[in-house]
């Protein structure tokens, strides 16, 4: 069987640490950040991890192998 490929869109919004966890960006850090509180901004600066079921099917379009 041939190799499986790398979703190459999924790769460009994701990142797989060291010990396996998948790191996303969080939402609304776009634009209207003068709205937003200090602590809000601060908390969608950092990235947010990915958990159970979604993080494997990640591994598996990122062709970094089943959990």
């Amino acid at each position: 069987m041939p190799k499986q490929k790398t979703h190459k869109g999924l790769s460009k919004r994701v990142k797989v640490t060291a010990t396996g966890k998948i790191l996303r960006h969080r939402a609304g850090g776009g634009h209207l950040m003068s709205g937003k509180n200090a602590k809000r901004r601060r908390h969608i600066k950092s990235p947010a991890t990915i958990a159970g079921k979604a993080a494997a099917a990640i591994r598996i379009q990122l062709a970094k192998g089943r959990v």
